[in-house]
């Protein structure tokens, strides 16, 4: 099928303090769908960090809902609207999800996605109903889009869930986005699949889900027609993906598909707090493509925890070399992760 998993072993040789002789291996990894590669240190891998062990308490800012314009009822007073040529309604209201335009866009068309009413909530204990209307409120915001500006065919769905991942307010949400041009996964993850689709006459994502099946040693489990891995050459920690294979685009996405991505959505969360994590991000990116050979795919990562002395999980490594530098191998953490997609 012409997708090779590599990875090789490097051993560096150090001596202790002790002038003991320490052989430390360290596996890279290419990931045959983004062909990035990652580093997992097993030197690090006993290591405990800092708040993880419990899940950290609340941040400071969790009661102070009315200094929120992201609570009701200031969520309709202190928050932007649409332009009338655009939605004459000014937001998109699916209860409980509230969605308008974000204050401060990162595009031509950005949009902020409220999950429901609650100011914060404790990792793995959101609902996948206000989840399944969070996200099909993304979905009708960008079928407008496209109906209103044809050129925006590019789109990401993402969310930074608490301050160590990026978020600026504890207050759940998802962000949404559509333009001209691709971000850089998105335009990379095109080519890629229509380069393989050339060659091979064969979706890339189906057949890395066909071989990663076959081995079944990062297979965590399914909800619906969504299928969920521990990523081969992980760019985060504990690295979800859910694929959507034969799915190609926004509007072959059903609203059952929807709703069973916030079953998935959930139960990573319920993974991620059982790891006394608390912070994560989540990422989908999608262009509005009849004839591209891109499927569905959505990823989830932790960040490091939102706690006090906690260091960030992003060194100079990710940022200055863009290898992700992790602590444990994908294998474990779909091991770990299989339990929460059991119904």
């Amino acid at each position: 099928m012409g997708l090779t998993f590599d990875k090789s072993t490097v051993v560096s040789r150090v001596l202790a303090p002790s002038g003991k002789l320490l052989e430390q291996p360290v596996e890279i990894r290419i990931h045959p769908i983004t062909g990035r590669s990652c580093r997992i240190a097993f030197a690090r891998s006993g290591e405990k960090e800092a708040a993880t062990e419990s899940l950290p308490p609340p941040p400071p800012s969790a009661h102070q809902t009315q200094a929120c314009p992201f609570c009701q009822p200031q969520a309709f007073s202190r928050t932007p609207r649409f332009t009338p040529d655009f939605l004459p309604a000014g937001r998109l209201v699916r209860d409980p999800s509230i969605l308008f335009p974000n204050l401060f866009p990162y595009g031509t068309w950005s949009a902020v996605s409220l999950i429901d009413d609650q100011h914060f909530v404790e990792i793995g204990t959101a609902s996948a109903g206000a989840y399944s209307n969070c996200l099909l409120n993304c979905r009708d915001f960008l079928q407008r889009v496209r109906e209103h500006d044809p050129r925006c065919r590019h789109a990401a769905i993402t969310q930074n869930h608490l301050p160590s991942a990026g978020g600026s307010l504890v207050h759940p949400h998802l962000q949404v986005h559509a333009d001209h041009k691709a971000p850089n996964h998105l335009r990379v993850l095109q080519q890629r699949a229509d380069d393989y689709m050339a060659r091979t006459d064969r979706r890339l994502f189906s057949d890395y889900l066909d071989a990663e099946i076959k081995v079944g040693e990062r297979v965590v489990g399914i909800c619906g027609d969504w299928h969920w891995l521990a990523a081969f050459a992980p760019e985060g920690f504990y690295e979800l993906w859910g694929i959507l294979p034969g799915v190609t685009g926004l509007e072959k996405i059903t609203e059952t598909q929807w709703m069973d991505l916030a079953r998935g959505v959930v139960n990573a969360q319920r993974f991620y707090r059982h790891l006394n994590r608390n912070g994560y991000n989540l990422g989908m990116v999608l262009s509005d493509d009849p004839a591209g050979a891109l499927e569905v795919r959505v990823v989830m990562v932790v960040r490091a925890n939102y706690a006090p002395w906690v260091r960030s999980d992003f060194t100079g490594y990710e940022i200055m070399m863009g290898d992700m530098a992790t602590f444990s191998t994908p294998e474990e953490t779909a091991r770990l992760a299989r339990g929460f997609w059991v119904d």
